[in-house]
Protein backbone atom coordinates (compact mmCIF):
# COMPACT_ATOMS: atom_id res chain seq x y z
CA UNK A 1 0.00 0.00 0.00
CA UNK A 2 1.15 3.91 -0.47
CA UNK A 3 -0.39 6.80 0.22
CA UNK A 4 -2.34 9.07 -2.37
CA UNK A 5 -4.69 12.10 -2.45
CA UNK A 6 -7.98 11.65 -3.90
CA UNK A 7 -11.17 13.10 -4.15
CA UNK A 8 -14.88 12.07 -3.82
CA UNK A 9 -16.63 14.93 -4.22
CA UNK A 10 -16.08 18.46 -5.63
CA UNK A 11 -15.31 21.80 -3.83
CA UNK A 12 -13.13 23.40 -1.60
CA UNK A 13 -9.42 22.25 -0.57
CA UNK A 14 -10.83 20.52 2.35
CA UNK A 15 -12.10 17.95 -0.37
CA UNK A 16 -8.38 16.49 -0.83
CA UNK A 17 -8.34 12.95 0.69
CA UNK A 18 -5.34 11.66 1.72
CA UNK A 19 -5.84 7.92 1.78
CA UNK A 20 -4.29 4.12 1.37
CA UNK A 21 -4.38 3.03 -1.88
CA UNK A 22 -2.65 0.15 -3.92
CA UNK A 23 -0.77 1.25 -6.94
CA UNK A 24 -0.73 -2.01 -8.38
CA UNK A 25 1.96 -3.39 -10.69
CA UNK A 26 2.46 -2.48 -13.86
CA UNK A 27 1.17 -3.96 -17.10
CA UNK A 28 1.57 -3.81 -20.53
CA UNK A 29 3.16 -0.43 -21.29
CA UNK A 30 3.20 0.25 -18.23
CA UNK A 31 5.32 1.70 -15.25
CA UNK A 32 5.62 2.08 -11.51
CA UNK A 33 7.14 5.05 -10.53
CA UNK A 34 8.31 6.27 -7.15
CA UNK A 35 7.65 10.28 -6.65
CA UNK A 36 10.46 12.09 -5.52
CA UNK A 37 9.14 15.54 -6.31
CA UNK A 38 5.31 16.44 -7.50
CA UNK A 39 4.45 20.10 -9.25
CA UNK A 40 1.48 21.93 -8.18
CA UNK A 41 -0.69 23.82 -10.90
CA UNK A 42 -3.93 25.44 -11.26
CA UNK A 43 -5.31 23.52 -13.13
CA UNK A 44 -5.38 20.66 -10.32
CA UNK A 45 -7.85 23.40 -8.47
CA UNK A 46 -9.74 23.44 -11.82
CA UNK A 47 -9.90 19.37 -11.36
CA UNK A 48 -10.60 19.81 -7.36
CA UNK A 49 -13.57 22.36 -7.40
CA UNK A 50 -15.33 21.12 -10.45
CA UNK A 51 -14.27 23.46 -13.20
CA UNK A 52 -13.28 20.78 -15.19
CA UNK A 53 -15.36 17.87 -14.52
CA UNK A 54 -14.06 14.57 -13.54
CA UNK A 55 -15.07 10.98 -12.81
CA UNK A 56 -15.47 10.83 -9.01
CA UNK A 57 -13.75 9.29 -7.52
CA UNK A 58 -10.73 10.63 -8.92
CA UNK A 59 -6.81 10.90 -8.05
CA UNK A 60 -5.38 14.80 -8.59
CA UNK A 61 -2.51 15.86 -9.81
CA UNK A 62 -0.83 15.76 -13.26
CA UNK A 63 2.79 16.85 -13.23
CA UNK A 64 5.46 14.59 -10.99
CA UNK A 65 9.15 13.68 -11.25
CA UNK A 66 10.37 10.48 -9.52
CA UNK A 67 11.96 7.08 -10.35
CA UNK A 68 11.20 3.60 -11.89
CA UNK A 69 10.62 1.07 -9.64
CA UNK A 70 9.10 -1.76 -11.75
CA UNK A 71 8.62 -1.90 -15.82
CA UNK A 72 5.65 -4.25 -17.38
CA UNK A 73 5.48 -6.35 -20.82
CA UNK A 74 6.30 -4.38 -23.79
CA UNK A 75 8.59 -1.06 -21.95
CA UNK A 76 11.94 -1.74 -23.83
CA UNK A 77 13.07 1.91 -23.31
CA UNK A 78 13.19 2.57 -19.46
CA UNK A 79 14.68 0.39 -16.55
CA UNK A 80 14.41 0.59 -12.56
CA UNK A 81 16.43 3.29 -11.51
CA UNK A 82 15.72 5.49 -14.11
CA UNK A 83 14.80 9.28 -13.43
CA UNK A 84 11.67 9.94 -15.19
CA UNK A 85 9.21 13.14 -15.30
CA UNK A 86 5.78 14.05 -16.83
CA UNK A 87 2.56 16.39 -17.00
CA UNK A 88 0.21 14.15 -18.06
CA UNK A 89 -2.57 12.24 -16.26
CA UNK A 90 -4.14 12.50 -13.09
CA UNK A 91 -2.85 10.78 -10.07
CA UNK A 92 0.49 12.81 -9.31
CA UNK A 93 -0.13 13.31 -5.52
CA UNK A 94 0.68 10.33 -4.81
CA UNK A 95 4.22 8.88 -3.10
CA UNK A 96 3.79 6.16 -6.15
CA UNK A 97 2.02 5.52 -9.35
CA UNK A 98 1.43 3.54 -12.14
CA UNK A 99 1.91 5.51 -15.38
CA UNK A 100 2.19 4.55 -18.92
CA UNK A 101 5.76 4.47 -20.10
CA UNK A 102 5.18 6.75 -23.47
CA UNK A 103 3.85 9.07 -21.32
CA UNK A 104 6.75 10.25 -19.02
CA UNK A 105 10.54 11.62 -20.43
CA UNK A 106 13.39 10.68 -19.05
CA UNK A 107 15.04 13.21 -16.82
CA UNK A 108 18.75 14.01 -18.03
CA UNK A 109 21.80 14.89 -16.68
CA UNK A 110 22.18 18.44 -15.54
CA UNK A 111 18.65 18.78 -14.20
CA UNK A 112 17.33 17.77 -10.63
CA UNK A 113 13.80 15.97 -9.93
CA UNK A 114 12.62 19.18 -8.31
CA UNK A 115 13.39 20.90 -11.21
CA UNK A 116 11.61 18.68 -13.19
CA UNK A 117 8.65 18.16 -11.26
CA UNK A 118 8.14 22.33 -11.02
CA UNK A 119 8.64 22.78 -14.67
CA UNK A 120 7.08 19.84 -17.06
CA UNK A 121 3.45 21.21 -16.99
CA UNK A 122 4.51 25.25 -16.62
CA UNK A 123 7.37 24.69 -18.82
CA UNK A 124 6.11 22.95 -21.42
CA UNK A 125 3.27 24.77 -21.75
CA UNK A 126 5.55 27.83 -22.48
CA UNK A 127 7.10 26.07 -25.23
CA UNK A 128 3.97 25.36 -26.76
CA UNK A 129 2.66 28.89 -26.61
CA UNK A 130 5.75 30.23 -27.67
CA UNK A 131 7.33 28.05 -29.93
CA UNK A 132 4.43 26.72 -31.68
CA UNK A 133 1.11 28.52 -30.76
CA UNK A 134 2.17 31.49 -31.64
CA UNK A 135 6.07 31.30 -32.82
CA UNK A 136 7.58 34.76 -31.17
CA UNK A 137 10.37 36.81 -33.38
CA UNK A 138 12.84 38.28 -32.26
CA UNK A 139 12.02 42.24 -32.13
CA UNK A 140 8.61 41.76 -31.18
CA UNK A 141 6.52 42.86 -28.18
CA UNK A 142 4.29 40.51 -26.49
CA UNK A 143 1.76 40.70 -23.13
CA UNK A 144 1.91 37.63 -21.00
CA UNK A 145 -0.45 38.39 -17.69
CA UNK A 146 0.16 36.70 -14.11
CA UNK A 147 4.32 37.39 -15.48
CA UNK A 148 4.77 36.29 -12.12
CA UNK A 149 3.17 32.72 -12.08
CA UNK A 150 4.96 29.40 -12.35
CA UNK A 151 4.54 29.43 -15.89
CA UNK A 152 5.18 33.33 -16.57
CA UNK A 153 8.20 33.52 -14.97
CA UNK A 154 9.54 31.17 -17.47
CA UNK A 155 7.98 32.75 -20.28
CA UNK A 156 9.63 35.69 -19.47
CA UNK A 157 12.90 34.20 -19.49
CA UNK A 158 11.95 32.37 -22.79
CA UNK A 159 11.19 35.04 -24.82
CA UNK A 160 13.58 37.40 -23.91
CA UNK A 161 16.12 34.85 -24.79
CA UNK A 162 14.30 34.68 -28.10
CA UNK A 163 14.96 38.44 -28.39
CA UNK A 164 11.44 39.83 -27.65
CA UNK A 165 10.31 42.89 -25.54
CA UNK A 166 7.65 41.38 -22.52
CA UNK A 167 4.92 43.33 -21.24
CA UNK A 168 3.93 41.12 -18.44
CA UNK A 169 1.08 41.98 -15.57
CA UNK A 170 1.02 41.44 -12.23
CA UNK A 171 -1.30 41.72 -9.34
CA UNK A 172 1.01 43.66 -6.98
CA UNK A 173 4.12 45.33 -6.38
CA UNK A 174 6.42 42.36 -5.23
CA UNK A 175 5.07 40.17 -8.17
CA UNK A 176 6.26 42.88 -10.52
CA UNK A 177 9.37 43.24 -9.14
CA UNK A 178 10.16 39.65 -9.44
CA UNK A 179 8.70 39.71 -12.87
CA UNK A 180 11.11 42.08 -13.71
CA UNK A 181 13.64 40.24 -12.34
CA UNK A 182 13.51 37.61 -14.90
CA UNK A 183 13.20 39.55 -17.70
CA UNK A 184 9.64 41.43 -18.26
CA UNK A 185 10.69 44.30 -19.54
CA UNK A 186 7.49 46.61 -18.65
CA UNK A 187 5.19 45.33 -15.89
CA UNK A 188 1.39 46.69 -15.16
CA UNK A 189 -0.20 46.69 -12.02
CA UNK A 190 -3.46 45.09 -13.53
CA UNK A 191 -5.81 45.61 -10.18
CA UNK A 192 -4.46 49.74 -10.60
CA UNK A 193 -4.15 50.70 -14.08
CA UNK A 194 -6.06 50.02 -17.14
CA UNK A 195 -3.67 47.56 -18.89
CA UNK A 196 -5.01 48.29 -22.10
CA UNK A 197 -4.42 51.97 -22.16
CA UNK A 198 -0.90 50.47 -21.10
CA UNK A 199 0.07 48.70 -23.73
CA UNK A 200 -0.96 51.25 -26.27
CA UNK A 201 1.12 53.34 -24.87
CA UNK A 202 3.92 51.15 -24.55
CA UNK A 203 3.48 50.17 -28.06
CA UNK A 204 3.39 53.72 -29.83
CA UNK A 205 -0.52 52.88 -29.64
CA UNK A 206 -0.18 50.13 -32.32
CA UNK A 207 -0.73 47.43 -29.75
CA UNK A 208 0.93 43.71 -29.35
CA UNK A 209 0.68 40.89 -31.80
CA UNK A 210 -0.42 38.58 -29.19
CA UNK A 211 -1.40 38.19 -26.05
CA UNK A 212 -1.26 35.06 -23.90
CA UNK A 213 -3.81 34.85 -21.19
CA UNK A 214 -3.83 32.13 -18.39
CA UNK A 215 -5.85 34.83 -15.81
CA UNK A 216 -9.29 34.42 -18.08
CA UNK A 217 -12.77 36.33 -16.52
CA UNK A 218 -11.31 39.34 -15.43
CA UNK A 219 -8.56 40.00 -17.79
CA UNK A 220 -10.26 38.39 -21.47
CA UNK A 221 -11.88 41.49 -22.69
CA UNK A 222 -9.12 43.46 -21.85
CA UNK A 223 -6.97 41.80 -23.65
CA UNK A 224 -8.87 41.91 -26.79
CA UNK A 225 -8.17 45.56 -26.65
CA UNK A 226 -4.44 44.82 -26.45
CA UNK A 227 -4.23 43.37 -29.80
CA UNK A 228 -2.92 45.18 -33.24
CA UNK A 229 -4.90 44.11 -36.23
CA UNK A 230 -5.02 40.54 -37.26
CA UNK A 231 -3.27 39.84 -33.69
CA UNK A 232 -3.75 36.98 -31.88
CA UNK A 233 -5.56 36.24 -27.94
CA UNK A 234 -4.12 32.76 -27.00
CA UNK A 235 -5.87 32.09 -23.73
CA UNK A 236 -4.93 29.00 -22.38
CA UNK A 237 -6.24 29.39 -18.61
CA UNK A 238 -8.92 30.31 -16.19
CA UNK A 239 -7.26 31.78 -12.95
CA UNK A 240 -10.03 34.48 -12.47
CA UNK A 241 -12.83 31.85 -13.81
CA UNK A 242 -14.09 30.70 -17.24
CA UNK A 243 -14.22 33.11 -19.71
CA UNK A 244 -18.07 33.91 -20.52
CA UNK A 245 -19.58 33.55 -24.04
CA UNK A 246 -19.32 36.62 -26.45
CA UNK A 247 -20.23 37.81 -29.82
CA UNK A 248 -17.66 36.53 -32.35
CA UNK A 249 -18.68 39.81 -34.28
CA UNK A 250 -16.42 41.64 -31.97
CA UNK A 251 -13.25 39.97 -33.40
CA UNK A 252 -13.96 41.69 -36.82
CA UNK A 253 -14.43 44.96 -35.25
CA UNK A 254 -11.71 45.08 -32.94
CA UNK A 255 -9.45 44.66 -36.51
CA UNK A 256 -10.14 40.61 -37.42
CA UNK A 257 -8.52 39.24 -34.88
CA UNK A 258 -7.62 35.15 -34.20
CA UNK A 259 -8.43 34.08 -30.91
CA UNK A 260 -7.24 30.31 -29.73
CA UNK A 261 -8.33 27.92 -26.82
CA UNK A 262 -5.45 25.44 -26.57
CA UNK A 263 -3.86 22.79 -24.20
CA UNK A 264 -0.58 20.86 -23.28
CA UNK A 265 -2.51 17.80 -23.63
CA UNK A 266 -3.07 18.57 -27.46
CA UNK A 267 0.34 19.88 -28.35
CA UNK A 268 2.20 16.45 -26.88
CA UNK A 269 -0.71 14.00 -27.55
CA UNK A 270 2.05 11.76 -29.38
CA UNK A 271 5.47 10.45 -27.82
CA UNK A 272 7.25 12.67 -30.50
CA UNK A 273 5.39 15.71 -29.60
CA UNK A 274 5.76 15.31 -26.19
CA UNK A 275 9.69 14.65 -26.47
CA UNK A 276 10.54 17.35 -28.57
CA UNK A 277 8.63 19.30 -26.08
CA UNK A 278 10.41 18.36 -22.73
CA UNK A 279 14.46 18.13 -24.73
CA UNK A 280 13.64 21.89 -25.83
CA UNK A 281 12.92 22.79 -22.38
CA UNK A 282 15.69 20.80 -20.66
CA UNK A 283 18.15 22.43 -23.43
CA UNK A 284 16.73 26.03 -22.57
CA UNK A 285 16.51 25.17 -18.43
CA UNK A 286 20.84 23.34 -19.06
CA UNK A 287 21.53 26.56 -21.03
CA UNK A 288 21.08 29.13 -18.36
CA UNK A 289 19.01 30.92 -20.27
CA UNK A 290 15.61 30.49 -18.25
CA UNK A 291 15.71 29.16 -14.21
CA UNK A 292 13.14 27.53 -12.18
CA UNK A 293 12.04 29.36 -9.38
CA UNK A 294 10.39 26.60 -6.65
CA UNK A 295 9.71 29.10 -4.04
CA UNK A 296 7.53 27.13 -1.36
CA UNK A 297 7.53 23.21 -1.28
CA UNK A 298 5.08 21.35 0.87
CA UNK A 299 5.30 17.99 2.41
CA UNK A 300 3.47 16.41 0.22
CA UNK A 301 0.84 15.17 3.05
CA UNK A 302 -0.13 18.78 3.31
CA UNK A 303 -1.31 19.40 -0.32
CA UNK A 304 -4.56 20.74 1.07
CA UNK A 305 -2.63 24.08 2.36
CA UNK A 306 -0.40 24.13 -1.03
CA UNK A 307 -4.24 24.88 -2.38
CA UNK A 308 -5.43 27.46 -0.21
CA UNK A 309 -1.93 29.28 -0.72
CA UNK A 310 -2.23 28.93 -4.59
CA UNK A 311 -5.74 30.39 -4.64
CA UNK A 312 -5.09 33.11 -2.09
CA UNK A 313 -2.18 34.26 -4.36
CA UNK A 314 0.32 33.66 -1.38
CA UNK A 315 2.79 31.85 -4.03
CA UNK A 316 4.89 32.93 -6.90
CA UNK A 317 6.69 30.87 -9.01
CA UNK A 318 6.78 27.45 -8.75
CA UNK A 319 5.06 25.10 -6.07
CA UNK A 320 6.49 21.51 -5.05
CA UNK A 321 5.10 18.80 -2.75
CA UNK A 322 7.62 16.56 -1.14
CA UNK A 323 7.01 12.90 -0.28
Amino acid sequence: MTKAFRIHETGGPEVLRWEDVDPGTPGEGQILVRHTAVGVNFIDTYHRSGLYPLELPSGIGMEGAGVVEAVGPGVASLKPGDRVAYASGLGSYAEARLMPADRVVPIPDGIEDRQAAAMMLKGMTVEYLIRRTYPVQAGETVLFHAAAGGVGLIFCQWAKHLGATVIGTAGSKEKAEMARAHGCDHTILYNDEDFPARVRELTGGKGVPVVYDGVGKSTFAGSLDCLRPRGMMVSFGNASGAVPPFNLGALSQKGSLYITRPTLMTYTATHDDLLESANALFDVVKSGAVTLEINQTYPLAEAEQAHRDLEARKTTGSTVLLP
